[in-house]
């Protein structure tokens, strides 16, 4: 470290960590709605000047990685230097490094004496941003029918706030302005925080050194991944996945990944992946790159490692233009996790033949939304939600049970929440899926059911998941786990809606969003017999699937 005491950098350094943590627990706290209140669908992080990542929450990987090309897009066009207090950036374009529509990005300069030294920056996933129907329009071939686009941009908090010119633009084009308007507040209120932890840092340490702390958080990232890089031997490895559709015929979507190791650096190529497609299942490049690192990182390196800039730059991610991972405008990609997570296993696959011991197989990797939507008197309520299923197995552990994916990590909406809010649905049940898991010496997790009472004609459903048909991929002789579903039953009749899909309830109606289990790793008959009895105890395992999966060791369980 240069010219930066090792006690002081250790203090700010670990300061800056706190203070990116502590933006994340006011976003949270400040939101009105529970996609951001309860399920915690958002991001926080502090960035130096130059718009680099430096300390982030660790929220939802998928949102941080790219946030760095999301702030240049802006300051690109409004330079730091020209910034003055009171201004913010923000930009939700999924052509100009943001993601997708809902995931507004915010940054707000840090001023000291005068100068930006860094900036506070949220992301969050907002309920409703307008476009052809409540909380998501499935049914999208073009961004213009997602919602409303804020291009990479510079405004005033004279615009934003009550009556402001800006304020009052958004809410004009939105369905839920109070829960919508109360969440960007919150992410501004988040920023403000983050400001004044870096703004005390500055004033106690000095700017000069602050700075270099900052730098030195980056190198020393940097520095980690290149070490854990140089334990993997060197050579190309291979490996794919796919999307069940598109959503309009029965075409899988495959997406394949070359992954080059040589010494101290990574290079993942997905050419040959598919070409993008007319719905709204494409992946915007800084979401590509995203997926990509967040899998490096979790195989290769140490969970202590910061998650910032530094990360990235032993690790180049390319994916032809006008292919599903780097579309051309104005192609929809509001479902663009769906393809994030086959980067995740594709690049998880072929790093599993050269690390065996460090990967996971592959989980339900599914982000799973349902919007319900009604329209009364009083105008629009939503309720959405992002569900996950079953975890994939380690050489080591059983995959985790009914929880969000790994590029999500979204909490649940607490029921007791749901109903408070929304009159138009209620929760029947929330219930683990027995043998939902692929089987293996370590077992995949378990899938779950969310299941819903329709209580007003007229309430809107629209849908998007994954992992329907094609069922998530065992290793080393584990079995795949059981796909997921989505049923309606009306009267007597029971339907069954694809993955990509909407529709319009009844009153009465029941509609059971069934999410998928996550595969094994290694071969049934290397389960542990213990382990075997602690399924079957806890109702995880019906003694029938026990038998077939693990003959005499589960009747000798029994």
């Amino acid at each position: 470290m240069k010219n930066v005491d090792p006690v002081d950098y250790a203090v700010i350094s670990q300061s800056l960590i706190a203070a990116a943590r502590e933006m994340g627990a006011k976003l949270i706290r400040s939101a009105y709605s529970t996609i951001v209140r309860e399920a915690r669908d958002c991001s926080a992080a502090i960035l130096d000047r130059h718009g680099n990542v430096v300390a982030q929450a660790e929220l939802i990987p998928m949102q941080l990685g790219p946030m760095a090309t999301t702030f240049k897009a802006c300051a690109a066009l409004y330079p730091v230097d020209q910034l003055a207090e009171g201004d913010f950036y923000i930009n939700n374009d999924p052509f100009e490094g943001g993601q997708h529509l809902p995931d507004i990005f915010v940054f707000t300069p840090i001023f000291v004496d005068g100068q930006v030294v860094g900036f506070g920056a949220t992301t969050a996933h907002h309920l409703d941003l307008g476009g052809g129907a409540p909380g998501l329009n499935s049914l999208a071939s073009d961004i213009y029918q997602e919602g409303f686009r804020i291009p990479p941009s510079r405004y005033s908090m004279r615009d934003w706030g009550e009556r402001g010119m800006f304020q009052r633009l958004v809410a004009a084009n939105i369905r839920v302005p109070d829960q919508t308007i109360g969440d960007l507040n919150a992410q501004f209120a988040a920023n403000n925080t983050g400001a004044g932890r870096v703004h005390e840092l500055c004033r106690k340490y000095g700017v000069a050194t602050v700075e270099a702390v900052m730098a030195e958080l980056l190198d020393y990232s940097e520095r980690r991944v290149r070490a854990a890089l140089r334990a993997v031997p060197n050579g190309v490895y291979l490996g794919e996945d796919a999307i069940d559709d598109d959503g309009i015929t029965d075409t899988p979507l495959v997406i394949k990944a070359k992954v080059t190791v040589k010494d101290e650096e990574i290079e993942i190529d997905f050419a040959g992946t598919c070409d993008q497609v007319q719905r709204n299942l494409n992946c915007p490049y800084s979401s590509t790159i995203s997926a990509a690192l967040s899998c490096v990182k979790a195989v290769l390196t140490s969970p202590d490692i910061p998650f910032n800039e530094g990360l990235k730059r032993p690790i180049k991610v390319t994916a032809p233009y006008g292919s599903l991972l780097n579309p051309r405008h104005p192609a929809p990609v509001r479902a663009r996790m769906e393809a994030g997570y086959r980067v995740w296993n594709a690049v998880m696959k072929a790093l599993a033949q050269v690390v065996p011991d460090k990967v996971i197989a592959c989980g339900n990797d599914t982000t799973y939304v349902g919007a319900f939507s009604h329209l009364g008197p009083n105008g629009y309520k939503i309720y959405l939600e992002v569900f996950g299923g079953g975890y994939g197995a380690s050489p080591t552990v059983d995959g985790c049970d009914g929880v969000d994916g790994p590029l999500s990590n979204c909490a649940n909406a607490p029921i007791e929440s749901l109903d408070m809010d929304h009159d138009f649905v209620r929760v029947l049940e929330y219930s683990l899926i027995p043998d939902s898991f692929g089987a293996g010496a370590t077992r995949g997790g378990l899938g779950f059911v969310r299941r819903y009472e329709v209580l007003k004609d007229g309430v809107e459903l629209n849908l998007y998941a994954d992992r329907f048909r094609i069922a998530p991929d065992g290793l080393f002789g584990g079995e795949p786990g059981m796909p997921g579903a989505c049923e309606v039953k009306r009267g007597d009749r029971t339907f069954r809606l694809k993955s990509k899909d909407r529709a319009t309830l009844e009153k009465g109606d029941v509609v059971s969003l069934i999410c998928g289990g996550g595969a094994g790793y290694g071969p049934p008959e290397r389960r542990r017999r213990e382990l075997i009895e602690r399924d079957l105890a806890e109702g995880y395992m019906t003694r029938d699937n026990a038998r077939r999966l693990y003959g005499d060791l589960a009747r000798a369980a029994e």
